[in-house]
């Protein structure tokens, strides 16, 4: 049996996947670069499917606790005027008639890493440098020096991931941009915002902003021009690619850009997709954004990182003994559901996305309720 497995990532994909081994019998240990627990980041939906799992686990009250209490969003002009608004949506969470949540990611990682029992191990401020595969098992030689054998390595380390491209390759060979970046970041509610969700459309450019569920605080989400091989530099290098790109906005843009110097969360981050012929290779296996990253353009990310956890997990404890069979029946189940999924971003491509206030509601919202259960989960009793 493969007692030992060895997870690279502690965001959303990486506890799942710990919770659900360990439940089958497993020995899961969590490893995760960062120093500690995950800060900062958008508003994320999970749905469809994955919510079932979530109930499977327990958790769907806990996580509803924590969701966004949105009621509804503007659009509005340079002016700050509003020009279209909706109290039946909002622009990232889709419609409130389904039971679908929408939750600041780093709230979703919490409630994830919390519910973890004590026995699974998480190792912060460390990484993977080095593995030796033999028939036996993974040798991993971590940042911190030390070196530990496990029989599975499974990388959830997000689009980036420094596993696939050790075992799978550069990632200009997997990642399929959108020629964008993002970059949330926490500012203070100077809008006095109360479960209102903002876009602005300026005729230079816009960006979201909406208030965190206590609306104490804002989350502002600028973009910039971007693509593979573009090197968005250190934190100062990428603030200053920021202020260039939106320096002509005008509404709230110059008090926004001051919050955002200060933002103890503030990334920058490419959009893009993740294709991959194959998610495994001998004994690593790769999870969620690693291995399929469908990108926000599909709201989709969280519901295949959850899903793909459970799946892979289910597979492991069905033959434990067999891994190789294993990341077979995951890769069969996994891939019309990521299909699917990862083909709503090419509706978000359009003109009439931009334009058209209810393109969304009429053609990108039909088909992520047909992709978001488009897979036959088992194993949650």
């Amino acid at each position: 049996m493969a007692h030992r497995i060895l997870i690279s990532g502690a965001s959303i994909a990486g506890p799942t996947l710990a919770w659900w081994l360990h439940r089958a019998g497993f020995q899961p240990a969590l490893v995760e670069k960062m120093p500690g627990r995950a800060r900062g980041g958008h508003a994320i939906d999970v749905r469809g499917a994955a919510l079932k799992v979530l109930e499977a686990m327990g958790l769907d009250e806990k996580v509803r606790a924590n969701a966004m209490r949105m009621k509804g969003v503007s659009i509005i002009d340079d002016a700050g005027k509003e020009v279209w608004r909706s109290d039946s949506m909002t622009i990232s969470g889709g419609s409130f008639d389904n039971p679908d949540i929408e939750i600041l990611r780093d709230r979703l990682s919490h409630v994830l890493v919390d519910a973890l029992p004590p026995e699974v191990e998480i190792r912060y401020g460390d990484h993977i440098t080095a593995m030796a595969e033999d028939a036996g098992g993974v040798d991993v030689t971590f940042a911190s020096g030390k070196t530990e054998r496990f029989d599975v390595v499974v990388a959830a380390e997000g689009m980036r991931s420094g596993i696939r491209r050790m075992v799978f390759g550069p990632d200009k060979e997997f990642l399929h941009s959108f020629d964008i970046a993002l970059a949330p970041f926490s500012a203070p509610n100077t809008l006095g915002l109360k479960d209102w969700q903002i876009s602005y459309k300026g005729e230079a450019g816009g960006y979201m902003v909406y208030p965190t569920p206590e609306n104490d605080a804002l989350r502002v989400c600028f973009s910039v021009p971007s693509g593979i091989d573009d090197d968005l530099g250190d934190r100062a290098q990428q603030m200053a690619r920021i202020r260039d790109q939106v320096s002509g906005l005008r509404w709230e843009t110059p008090r926004f850009l001051e919050a955002m110097e200060v933002a103890p969360d503030f990334y920058l981050g490419l959009i893009a997709q993740v294709r991959m012929p194959h998610w495994t290779s001998g004994r690593v296996a790769l999870v969620g954004d690693s291995g399929y990253c469908p990108s926000p353009f599909t709201g989709q990310g969280a519901t295949l990182a959850i899903v793909g956890a459970q799946v892979l997990a289910s597979e492991l404890a069905r033959s434990p003994g067999d891994h190789v069979a294993a990341f077979a029946r995951y890769e069969a189940r996994m891939r019309p559901f990521v299909q699917v999924n990862q083909a709503i971003a090419d509706l978000t491509q359009v003109p009439e996305f931009e334009n058209d206030p209810d393109y969304y509601s009429r053609v990108v919202e039909p088909a992520m309720d047909k992709a978001k259960f488009a897979i036959e989960l088992d194993g949650l009793s």
